[in-house]
C-alpha cells in the first residue's frame, strides 16, 4: 500500500507544478490523512520506509527523498540531489545539483549543499555555510557560520568554526590520501573568541589522545 498521494492542491514555481502530498496511512510521526509538503512528482519521495516532506518544504526536479529522511521548514531540494538515511534538512536550507546527504546528517539554517558534495555520518551543516563542488564531509564534523567548503576536500571528524561575515580562503593540508585538514585563521569577535578557543583546544586534545599528529598551517612539512 502506498503511504502518500498527490493532492489536487498545487503551486507554481518557475513553470514547475508542485503538488501537496497527503498521507494514506499512519507511519512514524505522520498520521493518516495528514497533509505534507510539496513535490513535483511521486518519484521525488519514496513510498517505502518513513521518509517524509513536511510543511512548506519543496522537492522537485529529479531530487529523491528516501529512507527515514525528514525534510521540513522552508527547505528546497532539487536537481539530482539525494537525501536519505536518518538525515534531517530544515529551516531555509537548500540542497541541489548532485549533492548527496545521508546517515545522521543535519542541514539547517541558511546552509547550502550543492555541486557533487557528499555529506554523511553524524555531520552538521548550519548557519550560512556553503558546501559545494566535490567536497566530502563526514564523521562528527560541524560546519557553521559563513564557512565555504569546496573542491576535492574531505573533512572527516572535527569542527570548523567561523564567525567572520567576510568570506575567507580555506586552506587545506593533506595528511594522507584519506584525510585532509581544512583550516582558516578568522578574526574572531571578542565575545566568541574564548568559546571557540575552548572548542578548538578540546578537539585538538581529543585528536592527540587518539594518536593524530596536529599540523599547523605555519608548520613546514
Amino acid at each position: 500500500m502506498k503511504k502518500f498521494k498527490l493532492t489536487k492542491k498545487t503551486k507554481e514555481h518557475f513553470g514547475i507544478t508542485l503538488y501537496q502530498i497527503k498521507a494514506l496511512k499512519a507511519f512514524n510521526d505522520v498520521k493518516k490523512g495528514e497533509k505534507g509538503g510539496w513535490i513535483e512528482k511521486e518519484g521525488n519521495l519514496s513510498q517505502k520506509n518513513n521518509a517524509w516532506v513536511y510543511g512548506n518544504a519543496w522537492i522537485y526536479g529529479d531530487a529523491w527523498i528516501y529512507g527515514d529522511a525528514k525534510i521540513f521548514g522552508d527547505v528546497r531540494v532539487s536537481g539530482d540531489a539525494r537525501v536519505s538515511g536518518d538525515a534531517r534538512v530544515y529551516d531555509d536550507a537548500r540542497v541541489f545539483d548532485n549533492a548527496e546527504i545521508y546517515d545522521n546528517v543535519e542541514i539547517y539554517g541558511d546552509a547550502w549543499v550543492y555541486g557533487n558534495a557528499w555529506i554523511y555520518g553524524d555531520a552538521w551543516v548550519y548557519g550560512n555555510a556553503k558546501i559545494f563542488r566535490d567536497a566530502h564531509i563526514s564523521g562528527d564534523a560541524k560546519i557553521s557560520g559563513d564557512a565555504k567548503i569546496s573542491g576535492k576536500l574531505k573533512l572527516i571528524g572535527g569542527c570548523f568554526y567561523h564567525y567572520k561575515k567576510k568570506e575567507e580562503k580555506i586552506e587545506h593540508i593533506e595528511i594522507n590520501e584519506d584525510y585532509e585538514l581544512l583550516a582558516c585563521n578568522p578574526k574572531l569577535e571578542d565575545e566568541k573568541s574564548d568559546e571557540v578557543e575552548d572548542k578548538v583546544e578540546e578537539a585538538i586534545n581529543l585528536l592527540k589522545h587518539k594518536g593524530y599528529k596536529i599540523i599547523k598551517l605555519n608548520d613546514k612539512p
